[in-house]
């Protein structure tokens, strides 16, 4: 390895710098993000005119509104990998966030499983973290420490380009990485910009330990952008043995004596005048989440809402933008909606995605926002970078076949070649595969069962990342009549995963099965009732799970309705959703009425108990 010249201490560990002694960079990939919902806004506030019918199903995010509400800024919840994500906000958003916590994982032992509540009995289950969260874990933590340091620091210098001016970060960690932490903030934000290391005392159960003292505590690395950012001292009440110091004047107001420390001689102090006691870096009036509390969202590493609060009213004002990178439960996102800041979260499970977007729904008076992800770009991305060694061909069809090849390889299935739709052959089933950036639609699989049919082969499966809605039972049905039985399974975004696809942690899932019936109660009004709704796959759902589940509904968590889908963002005009308390689920929703007859297209999303959603079109003729 080259001679690295070294200038000022810094911590080193191995895969930090490259061969020849250049510092290895950070991937700085800008992709577009899609909006795949919007919640708690109308589509006439979000549209100025009708879109005609796009060939897409999500709108692109394109960054266009102001910095305020009043300006038409939206909040968004980010589903994917962070770096990614972060990497693709720096175009519009470099140094324009005001706040920013995260609460990386830093247990080695830590997983991705979490709690979940079945059905009205809200039994609870734990759901096993998925692989694409097992390779989140073994990113973070394959080599050991190295790799942990790999990962929270190439996130840290995206994170310092995204800091404004007036920005503060904190950084959530405890004993067991704390002092690595610590040394790699130094050298992204300079030591110069170091403002505090909070000790967060919590208490609880304390069990008598052989050899160390109780660990109790939690510590919070303060780092500032700039010698401008924003800071508001924070205040809790005063202690009782302080107000034990102070008597009463013939008014009644409580006061005491006391020694001018600035200019000396004696003054007088009153209670009602000292607006409490100063917080200092020492944190031991906040418990941690009562796990029998209204406040337990049944996320393993869920921190109390008061801590966050004091954070983000210490070095944040209403309307600045603040933003979670590992936002978990939501607990930040949540926090900052209800103090009036705006806010961006990002997370990688599908689980944490869908229980902030409950908890936000839960805060009266939420303000709308977007549900995001990188989407087709993404596997773009992926596709291009992954398949785009060879030279002997054009790059796209290059890259093509490679990819036909590599999903082919994990399903298991032989490819095949000179014909028009069909891809492959696994047993006897031939098999199709979609593109990576567009839905698989109803004329794409129409043309490989006509195909399948004139080769006499009876089975098609058709692999697919996004689907045209309304297909399901559309295909299946016309597929039977034509001989062949069709079998449409999700490509995983697992197989975007190098790891987890060369360990073979891919499976390939069919989609849900949802039946709904609209009726038309009376003039202009319409109405959605769910009437089955089957997970496939059931096999693969642990027994425990299966023998609590006592009726089909059981499996939904949420669902909502878009009732004038136009083929772009799901747009949420009607929800319900399951909470800790209410476990109840209305299986029909709530009448809407139209302003006017004519045609519309009625989207039903529904999201089960492990995260996962399914949508079906409805095409109806409103009278």
């Amino acid at each position: 390895m080259a001679k690295i010249d070294i200038t000022k201490t810094e911590l080193v560990w191995p895969g930090k710098y490259n061969e020849d002694g250049t510092r290895q960079e950070v991937p700085r990939v800008s992709l577009p993000f899609q909006v795949i919902e919007t919640v708690n806004e109308s589509r006439a506030t979000r549209e100025a005119h009708k879109l005609p019918l796009q060939n897409t199903l999500f709108d692109v995010y394109e960054g266009k509104e102001g910095d305020t509400f009043e300006a038409g800024w939206r909040n968004k919840l980010i589903w994917g990998d962070n770096l990614l994500v972060m990497g693709s906000l720096l175009e519009k958003f470099a140094g324009k966030i005001d706040l920013i916590y995260i609460d990386p994982p830093f247990a080695t032992g830590a997983d991705f499983s979490f709690t979940t509540e079945i059905g009205e009995s809200g039994d609870e289950i734990i759901k096993e973290q998925s692989a694409i969260e097992e390779k989140a874990y073994r990113d973070t933590w394959g080599r050991g420490t190295a790799s942990y340091l790999d990962m929270v620091s190439s996130r840290l210098r995206l994170i310092r380009d995204l800091l404004s001016p007036r920005g503060t970060i904190y950084v959530h960690c405890d004993w067991h990485v704390n002092h690595l932490i610590r040394g790699v903030l130094d050298e992204v934000f300079d030591t110069d910009n170091f403002v505090n290391e909070i000790a967060w005392h919590y208490f609880g159960f304390k069990r008598k330990t052989a050899s160390n003292f109780p660990r109790k505590h939690d510590t919070i690395l303060v780092y500032a952008g700039t010698d401008e950012h924003t800071w508001n001292v924070q205040y809790k009440p005063h202690r009782p043995e302080y107000v034990a110091r102070f008597k009463k004047d013939k008014s009644g107001r409580l006061y005491r004596d006391d020694v001018n420390p600035t200019a000396g001689g004696a003054r007088t102090i009153y209670l009602d005048g000292v607006p409490g006691d100063i917080v200092d870096s020492v944190w031991d009036d906040i418990p941690p989440v009562n796990p029998m509390g209204a406040e337990r969202w049944a996320y393993p590493t869920q921190k109390p809402e008061a801590l966050i609060e004091r954070i983000i009213k210490a070095s944040s004002n209403e309307g600045d933008l603040v933003a979670d990178f590992f936002c978990g439960s939501g607990t930040t996102l949540a926090v900052a909606e209800k103090l009036g800041r705006r806010w961006i979260g990002c997370d990688l499970g599908r689980w944490g995605t869908h229980v902030t977007r409950k908890r936000l729904l839960g805060i009266e008076n939420c303000k709308p926002f977007e549900v995001l992800n990188l989407g087709k770009y993404e596997r773009q991305y992926w596709q291009g970078v992954t398949f785009g060694e060879s030279k002997d061909k054009p790059l796209a069809e290059r890259a093509l076949y490679e990819y036909l090849a590599f999903i082919l390889k994990l399903y298991g299935a032989q490819p095949v070649t000179g014909l028009a739709h069909l891809h492959g052959k696994k047993g006897k089933a031939m098999v199709h595969i979609g593109a990576v950036d567009a839905p698989v639609t109803i004329s794409e699989i129409d043309s490989a069962v006509d195909e399948c049919a004139k080769l006499k082969q009876s089975e098609l499966h058709v692999l697919g990342w996004e689907w045209e809605m309304g297909l399901y039972d559309l295909m299946v049905e016309a597929s039977k009549k034509k001989g062949v039985k069709l079998l449409l399974l999700i490509i995983p975004r697992e197989v975007m995963e190098q790891q987890a696809a060369a360990k073979g942690d891919v499976r390939f899932f069919e989609l849900a099965y949802l039946e709904a019936e609209i009726q038309q109660a009376k003039k202009l009004t319409v109405k959605v009732a769910l009437k089955d709704f089957v997970i496939p796959n059931t096999e693969l759902i642990p027994d425990e799970v299966r023998s609590k589940v006592r009726k089909w509904s059981d499996y939904i968590d949420y669902w909502s309705v878009d009732w004038d889908f136009q083929n772009d963002t799901f747009m949420q005009g009607w929800v319900a959703y399951r909470t800790r308390k209410v476990r109840t689920l209305p299986l029909t929703c709530d009448a809407h009425t139209y302003e006017k007859a004519g045609k519309y297209r009625i989207l039903v999303k529904v999201i089960d108990i492990f995260g996962n959603d399914t949508s079906q079109a409805f095409d109806v003729v409103v009278k």
